[in-house]
């Protein structure tokens, strides 16, 4: 059974920092391109990350660069989302894909997601 499971979202203000995890289970991680994902309320799902199986190449969206940082652990199993500098426009929930095809931003393809951990930044 494919199981991904986000933690890590929470309420913070603007500037601060929260780092998120998605633990897989029931993949084969090391081969699989992984990706984060939000959505705010009333809009549709929007790509922010990915980074292919073994960690080496990363492409993110034009409005996180340079404040976030996708990386991942292939022995646990997880991927990471450090996000930095954040603004109350990134507030959302944010989910983790698997299988994705790097580095496409798309997301209606997708198999695998996550059930999504909120993220809130305050003003």
């Amino acid at each position: 059974q494919v199981q991904l499971v986000e933690s890590g979202g929470g309420l913070v203000q603007a500037g601060g920092s929260l780092r998120l995890s998605c633990a897989t289970s029931g993949l084969t991680f090391s081969r699989l391109t992984m990706g984060w994902f939000r959505q705010a309320p009333g809009k549709e799902r929007e790509f922010v990350a990915t980074i292919n199986k073994n960690g080496g190449s990363t492409y993110y969206a034009e409005f996180v660069k340079g404040r976030f940082t996708i990386s991942r652990d292939n022995a646990k199993n997880t991927v990471y989302l450090q996000m930095n500098s954040l603004k109350p426009e990134d507030t959302a929930v944010y989910y983790c894909a698997a299988d994705l095809n790097f580095p496409s931003t798309g997301w209606r393809r997708i198999d695998y997601w996550g059930q999504g951990t909120q993220v809130t930044v305050s003003s």
